[in-house]
């Protein structure tokens, strides 16, 4: 339970959302977390019973709504409440306080949570960066071994560059139609097979 109701004060506060409305017993639980803006939620084992006390005092009643005790102040109940109102008042003042307490620890652990996510973040980035890094250093290791175990290699690209540009400067001004496209593919397509069956 929350400080706040320590020494009996959780049956004065009851009385005083009572007076409020009628209300369930759920009902109460629930204003009660609204209250503290969700960072108190009294347990059923802790308004029920003292529900209960208090009905047995005389102080409220129930009616039974829906299959639901739905509970009431009674005269007495108020009686006793506007001869605490001092009581109550500090209380009130209490619970706002220790809300802005709560609210504050809160916000200070949320914002340890988030330095250490950003720690958390950079030092993954640091490694999925390093991790790049080894990755295109062994990619270009892997070339220069390949140009080193078939020396013709670079020659061939060099070829296939000179190509490119040769077929730009020929086509260009002229333009081609759908035959000439099929035939130039069907030249390109005959010279691969004939590069794939010398490198076969």
């Amino acid at each position: 339970m929350s400080p706040v109701f320590g020494h009996g004060r959780l049956r004065l506060y009851l009385l005083k959302l009572l007076d409020e409305s009628p209300r369930h017993g759920y009902d109460v639980i629930r204003e009660l977390e609204d209250r503290f803006m969700g960072l108190y939620s009294p347990s059923a084992g802790t308004v029920y019973p003292r529900l209960a006390r208090l009905e047995s005092e005389g102080l409220v009643t129930h009616e039974v709504s829906e299959g639901r005790k739905v509970y009431r102040i009674t005269d007495a109940g108020r009686a006793e409440l506007e001869g605490r109102r001092g009581d109550l008042d500090d209380l009130e003042q209490e619970i706002a306080g220790s809300v802005r307490d709560l609210a504050t620890e809160i916000r200070s652990e949320v914002k340890d949570s988030v330095r250490e996510l950003q720690a958390e973040l950079k030092a993954a980035s640091r490694d999925v960066r390093r991790e790049n890094r080894a990755h295109a250093r062994e990619q270009r290791e892997d070339q220069r071994a390949g140009r080193r175990d078939n020396p013709l290699q670079d020659e061939i690209e060099a070829s296939i560059e000179w190509f490119r540009s040769e077929l730009r400067s020929a086509t260009r001004g002229h333009p081609l139609t759908a035959e000439d496209v099929a035939e130039v593919r069907s030249l390109l397509q005959r010279t691969l097979d004939e590069v794939r069956r010398r490198v076969g």
